[in-house]
């Protein structure tokens, strides 16, 4: 299994964070990282690192599924629902505002993905994923890790707040993932915008790691395939 894990910037003037993780239901590794601008090089990457590979899975940081051109998607409010304690609730997302994710599903389905969850041994999967719930159910967080908002000085102390959370799971819910060298970088290195979004990228992969690895019985999807879902790990905070 090749996972693809894609911290999307929702316009065109920014970088893609991605990640590759190839999987056996033994063992994973992180065979790279890559930093594409815009439509042309992200597909580009992808054509020629999934190659002929049958049974794919990327997840994706990004609306990919929005038919509503105003407003805001169901699962956009359903989120505001189940996570508002948590400030995890997403930004309302629509085609007019944001029309690159929806655009990058469209081209992704031309190279045979289809949007959805369920996995198979020949299985092209792309899945909308939001890390920010993620990382409150991983990491058994009462809030999230507030990496992005604030001060300089407070999002840089969140932000090593969040390199440790990372290590912490890692150790504990993905043994078998082999980190390379550029992984244990990024996960203790200080603060750019290049290194936020590879981190962003690598969670993103953990959510496809973690979703397949457990078969899928130990994830969550909200939402639905027409209106737009997000596939979350399981509420590990309710676990024994």
């Amino acid at each position: 299994m090749l996972i693809v894990g894609i911290d999307l910037a929702w316009g065109d003037k920014k970088r893609d964070g991605v990640c590759l993780v190839r999987a056996t239901r033994r063992s994973a590794k992180v065979v790279g990282y890559d930093y594409p601008l815009g439509d042309h090089e992200l597909l580009d990457l992808l054509r020629k690192r999934v190659g002929r590979t049958g049974n794919t899975l990327i997840t994706v940081d990004a609306p990919i599924v929005c038919p509503n051109r105003t407003g805001t998607r169901p699962v956009d409010r359903l989120t505001h629902r189940m996570f508002h304690r948590e400030h995890a609730a997403c930004h309302p997302a629509n085609s007019t505002k944001c029309p690159r994710p929806p655009r990058i599903r469209r081209k992704l389905k031309n190279l045979g993905f289809e949007a959805g969850w369920e996995l198979n041994s020949h299985s092209r999967v792309v899945a909308e994923v939001y890390p920010h719930p993620a990382m409150v159910r991983m990491f058994r967080l009462p809030r999230i890790v507030k990496y992005k908002k604030g001060t300089v000085e407070e999002r840089r102390k969140e932000f090593r707040r969040l390199q440790s959370l990372m290590r912490g799971c890692l150790d504990e819910m993905f043994p078998e993932l082999e980190l390379d060298q550029e992984s244990r970088h990024y996960l203790c290195a200080p603060w750019t915008k290049t290194i936020e979004d590879h981190l962003d990228a690598l969670f993103c992969a953990l959510i496809g790691l973690w979703h397949w690895k457990h078969r899928g019985k130990r994830s969550e999807v909200i939402g639905n395939a027409r209106t737009g879902f997000i596939l979350l790990p399981q509420d590990l905070r309710r676990s024994p």
